[in-house]
């Protein structure tokens, strides 16, 4: 599969396995559930994608996107992604990036009822700003639900009080989500559908985009890595003039 500096990859289904996380908000898993996984991995002077076949590298560099001397995240600083977002918050609040200037932000797009990519992520962001130690209030996780149709601002609420009181749920609109975040984001999502019309599932892009204090997009974590790598880019991007 070629990788298109516009579009990035177009993941293949991979079958998640359901894990043991018990969060109110997702008790109700269906056993069909489904994720599709682009997992995006820097590490060795290799990348990595799980579900799918690895473009070359000098077809990543055509996006920015290569391995970093500097941080252990995908460096995507020179990609084609959306500068800002204007979307609601879980509160009715509209929010944009300069709402965070001074801070780090943590950008992962999921759904509430995803049974293990997204908690897993957000507890493992947890993770991340327990190791921030002083730095965590300058490090923002941000939560955009790509299942508006299921993901009321209430119940992202409630999801989002699982992790910490300060982590952010944004909520667009069906038509925001396709013909502004999902390709400005460069982010995959599809619905599927299950055995009752309301037991559906989304097929998403897993991994964390990074914003730094500028407010521009720097690196992609990809799903899955340790939260002190994490941790450690974060706390370059927060060390930068």
């Amino acid at each position: 599969m070629k990788y298109d500096p516009d579009t990035g990859f177009t993941p293949r289904p991979y079958n998640a396995r359901m894990q043991s996380l018990q969060f109110p908000s997702i008790s109700a898993a269906q056993p069909e559930r489904r994720i599709a996984l682009r997992w995006l991995g820097a590490g060795a002077g290799s990348l990595l994608l799980a579900g799918c076949d690895v473009g070359s590298l000098s077809d990543l560099g055509k996006a920015g996107g290569l391995p970093s001397a500097k941080f252990n995240s995908l460096d995507i600083s020179g990609g084609k992604y959306a500068k800002d977002f204007s979307l609601l918050d879980m509160n009715g609040q509209r929010r944009t990036v300069a709402d965070f200037r001074g801070k780090v932000v943590g950008m992962f797009f999921g759904y509430t009822q995803c049974p293990d990519v997204c908690p897993t992520t957000l507890t493992e962001m947890v993770q991340v700003k327990q190791l921030l130690g002083a730095d965590a209030d300058r490090f923002q996780v941000i939560f955009v639900t790509v299942d508006p149709e299921r993901d009321t601002p209430a119940l992202l609420k409630e999801y989002m009080a699982n992790f910490g009181p300060d982590f952010l749920a944004l909520v667009p609109t069906q038509e925001e989500l396709r013909k502004t975040i999902a390709p400005g984001f460069r982010v995959y999502y599809k619905k599927v559908p299950g055995s009752q019309p309301e037991h559906y599932t989304m097929d998403h892009t897993a991994g964390t985009l990074l914003i730094d204090k500028q407010g521009r997009m720097r690196l992609h974590s990809n799903y899955g890595a340790k939260p002190e790598l994490v941790a450690a880019d974060v706390k370059a991007l927060l060390a930068e003039e």
